[in-house]
């Protein structure tokens, strides 16, 4: 007669008794694939759009230097450093860089001549020539508790016009 019973093979048998080290690789085994298909948690971090003193990522605000207009019914001229900070005439206002991360600006805008302040965020074209905005407001005076929501506007770099003088002479 043939005897169909087999034998447990004696690596596993060494596993499920826990001798000769094995234990601890199947005890392993299990944690992993517990983790691996144990569901992934995210949780959601608050994120003000305006961070103070956030930098450029890798100095790249020197893209922002120039003389720009702004275009919100009626065009404005702005002058930015190489930080993306800069002045417009209108109110005695100026603008502050907080961030440009690949092609969003966004950044802080006062008025000083109307005690007025708010944000703003750009998204630029990849040649960084013009972009589209929008701003907010964020105080008037005293009042931080706002119902105004702000509007949009269109940003253009102003390039030089060559003089036809100052053209140089064909080869």
């Amino acid at each position: 007669m043939i005897d169909h019973t087999k034998a447990p093979d004696p690596v596993w048998s060494n596993v499920i008794a826990g001798s000769k080290g094995y234990a601890p690789l199947l005890l392993v085994c299990v944690l992993l694939e517990a983790a691996c298909t144990k569901p992934v948690i995210h949780h959601a971090i608050p994120v003000d759009p305006i961070l103070p003193s956030m930098a450029c990522q890798a100095g790249d605000c020197h893209v922002l230097a120039g003389e720009w207009e702004y275009v919100d019914g009626a065009a404005v001229r702005l002058t930015l450093d190489d930080q993306g900070n800069g002045h417009y005439d209108w109110k005695d206002g100026r603008f502050e860089t907080r961030s440009l991360i690949g092609h969003t600006w966004k950044g802080m805008w006062f008025q000083k001549e109307n005690d007025r302040e708010g944000g703003f965020t750009v998204e630029f074209l990849p040649d960084f020539s013009e972009g589209e905005g929008r701003w907010w407001v964020t105080r008037i005076g005293a009042n931080q508790t706002l119902t105004q929501k702000g509007g949009t506007f269109h940003l253009s770099k102003k390039t030089a016009v060559l003089n036809r003088r100052d053209t140089p002479p064909a080869p």
